[in-house]
């Protein structure tokens, strides 16, 4: 069952101790890796939420994933979550610990969802455009392809959304049709 405020809290104690050891960058790049691993194997992650397996057995296998890829703290951070029963709540904690990062860093990511993918130049364009419309200096992109929207892109950039895609302008065409907006009652 996730705990978004149990993952938090987790996070935000591995962010401080991380500033305080001045390892932060090395912490973000071993929760980026744990991130992926945990998100290429649904098997390491069952094997890690299971309840049957040993807290020593989590943590053999644990380290032997990780083992020269993470540092120190890292590994001590996941012994203590396996230690404490804690580690059923990984993915969530690397999770808030990658948005606490950010927030902490200041990097704001966009989201853009396009019918097909668009090329890097193309990437790079939309995100000088976001600095020059915004205020915001740190800016990454995450990019998905839907081939739903048929053509044109959706623009997520915190609570904003700029859907400026085909399939929502035929939604809105269609809506106007099922209003009968140009047809007059007749009674």
């Amino acid at each position: 069952m996730p705990n978004p405020r149990l993952a938090g809290r987790y996070a935000k104690s591995l962010i401080g101790l991380a500033i305080e050891k001045n390892q932060l960058e090395q912490v973000y790049n071993d929760m980026l890796f744990l991130q992926a691993a945990t998100k290429q194997s649904r098997e390491f992650v069952s094997l890690i939420k299971s309840p049957v397996i040993k807290a020593d057995k989590k943590i053999a296998i644990l380290d032997a994933v990780t083992a020269g890829r993470v540092s120190e703290l890292t590994t001590a951070f996941n012994r203590l979550l396996i230690n404490k029963g804690r580690e059923a709540g990984l993915p969530e904690i690397i999770t808030a610990f990658i948005e606490q990062y950010k927030a902490h860093k200041g990097i704001h990511t966009v989201k853009l969802t396009t019918a097909m993918p668009v090329s890097p130049a193309v990437q790079s364009a939309i995100i000088e455009k976001v600095k020059s419309e915004t205020a915001l200096q740190n800016v990454e992109m995450e990019t998905a392809v839907d081939a739903s929207l048929i053509g044109g892109f959706v623009l997520e950039l915190g609570d904003t959304l700029v859907d400026a895609s085909v399939a929502y302008d035929l939604k809105k065409i269609k809506s106007q049709f099922m209003k009968n907006d140009f047809i007059y009652n007749i009674r």
